[in-house]
């Protein structure tokens, strides 16, 4: 059985900092395209970062230079570092595991970010 749980989000202030962590278990990230994505109410959920094929990136536009993806391949976990945080990024985060080039398979339940002074 394939879980992913997210651990980090909460409540933060404009222009502050998270770290949101995904662990897997019944799968081995190495071997799958691995992501962070984010749904905002009533907005259709959009990819944040992922890994692609190997150790490839990519982010969305609206992060680029303020929040991280990285992994450990020994925890089996990916990590989102978020910084600059504004509050268009309140969401629910959720990490999402797949093939590449494919939508992700595999879902976490998220992890709610707030973003509001």
């Amino acid at each position: 059985q394939v879980q992913l749980v997210e651990s980090g989000g909460g409540l933060v202030q404009p222009g502050g900092s998270l770290r949101l962590s995904c662990a897997a278990s019944g799968i081995i990230f190495n071997f799958y395209a691995v992501g962070w994505y984010r749904q905002a109410p009533g907005k259709e959920r959009e990819l944040v970062a992922t890994f692609t094929s190997g150790y490839s990136t990519t982010y969305a536009d609206s992060v680029k230079g303020r929040f991280i993806i990285f992994r450990d391949i020994a925890k089996n976990s990916v990590s989102l570092q978020m910084g600059s945080l504004k509050p268009e990024d309140t969401a629910v985060y959720y990490c999402g595991a797949g093939r590449s080039g494919a939508p992700p398979q595999y879902w976490g339940r998220g992890t709610q970010v707030t973003v509001s002074s």
